[in-house]
């Protein structure tokens, strides 16, 4: 086996309440009943971070990321707080990218002045679609008009390191109207933009009644319009659905994509740590308990830990690294899962001669007929570790193959 080396490390904070569940969401989120209990939720927080942090005492924390669920549902003071905890227990980067994810609903306008002021230095706001009746279509609670003040108001308090998330396919949805919404959202001035297809997961309301959408054929088209139109912008492609200008890449996704670390807090969040140091070297996935009455009650007891198998490894940095555009370095794999490239070097050699991937000095990188078709080029990369690899014990006496 190679040698396993402790990779960087990123905080996700979950923040599980939205005004409404939107239809096409499979994520960890729970329409909102009543008064938001802010404090036991915060509490629950700081338990869990108080508990996680000596699993990393001494690594440097680069990003930290508030996903929900509607983190802005929580007020400033309360975000601070957070932010207060986090530097309590933790050890920053001197830069590190504090990104808040936001609707741009009424409901929570007019306060980002008071986010920065708390430490938010990025935000990730959900726009969608600038067409009000496809809005409605996906179930959100926000108009155009709204994202494009709320935009104002980044602008405003000094937040213009912001992306835009926005969805394509919608039911309905040409070319022309897609390309439409682009324009809208290039309009703003975001820094990034997140341009993702619509599909409907197992378990959403989409998915048991499902809305009639473009064709494959249509959505690739959509794809290839909107994305030379966002390099025209000045906003490269770095992964599969990322676009952003110079300098401006999402770091926290950046570090997933990579197979960093990350320590996941809050109702439902999911973590991975690696253990370099252990006398096997091992990586671990965290997992919270997802019901957020439960998580506020049993944090952090409730966190479970299962180490990730040796055959497992293969396909899991894969299914990562190869949504980047500029792939990643044939080393990277080696110091991130502590296994030989021999592991990988038939089925790449096989992906290559397909032409899905190519080798490009030290990096392997995924063509754009690959890039199209990643789920099926990812399969490959199961079972690549044979069944017969011996195992022994690593950090938390959890099963690790050598």
């Amino acid at each position: 086996m190679s040698r396993l080396l402790t990779p960087p490390l990123s905080l996700y904070l979950h923040f599980p309440w939205c005004v409404r569940k939107c239809p096409y969401c499979d994520f960890n989120s729970y329409t909102l009943h009543g008064e938001l209990e802010e404090n036991r939720y915060l509490e629950a927080l700081e338990r869990d971070l108080q508990s996680q942090s000596t699993e990393v005492a001494g690594r440097e924390v680069i990003s930290i990321f508030m996903g929900g669920g509607t983190p802005s549902l929580f007020s400033p003071a309360a975000i601070g707080r957070v932010l207060g905890a986090v530097q309590k227990n933790l050890t920053l980067a001197a830069d590190v990218e504090v990104t808040m994810e936001a609707n741009p609903g009424t409901i929570e306008r007019g306060r980002f002045a008071e986010y920065r002021a708390a430490g938010i230095n990025r935000v990730s706001l959900g726009a969608q679609t600038f067409d009000a009746k496809r809005l409605t279509a996906l179930g959100r609670i926000h108009s155009p008009d709204e994202t494009r003040r709320a935009a104002e108001e980044l602008h405003a308090a000094g937040l213009t390191n912001f992306n835009l998330d926005l969805m394509y396919a919608l039911p309905g949805q040409d070319v022309s109207a897609a390309l439409s919404d682009v324009e809208s959202a290039l309009a703003l001035e975001p820094t990034h933009l997140s341009h993702y297809q619509l599909t409907l997961e197992p378990g959403t309301v989409f998915a048991a009644q499902p809305p009639e959408l473009p064709s494959d054929d249509a959505a690739a088209e959509i794809l290839v319009v909107c994305g030379a139109r966002l390099a025209e912008a000045g906003f490269a492609q770095y992964e599969v659905s990322g676009y952003a200008q110079p300098g401006r890449q999402c770091r926290h996704n950046l570090n997933y994509w990579t197979f960093g670390d990350y320590l996941g807090v809050g109702a439902g969040a999911h973590g991975k740590l690696t253990f370099a140091g252990s006398a096997s070297g091992s990586i671990v996935r965290t997992t919270q308990a997802r019901e957020p009455r439960r998580y506020v009650t049993t944090a952090p007891a409730a966190i479970t830990r299962k180490g990730v198998p040796t055959a497992d490894l293969p396909f899991e940095f894969m299914l990562n690294a190869l949504r980047l555009v500029e792939g990643f370095e044939i080393e990277t794999f080696c110091e991130r899962t502590g296994l030989e490239w021999d592991v990988v070097a038939p089925q790449v050699e096989s992906l290559v001669a397909k032409q899905l991937l190519v080798v490009q000095g030290t990096r392997l990188v995924t063509t754009l007929v690959g890039l199209r078709f990643l789920n099926d080029l990812l399969l490959s990369f199961l079972d690549c570790v044979r069944p017969e690899t011996p195992q022994t014990t690593g950090a938390f006496g959890l099963s690790t193959a050598v």
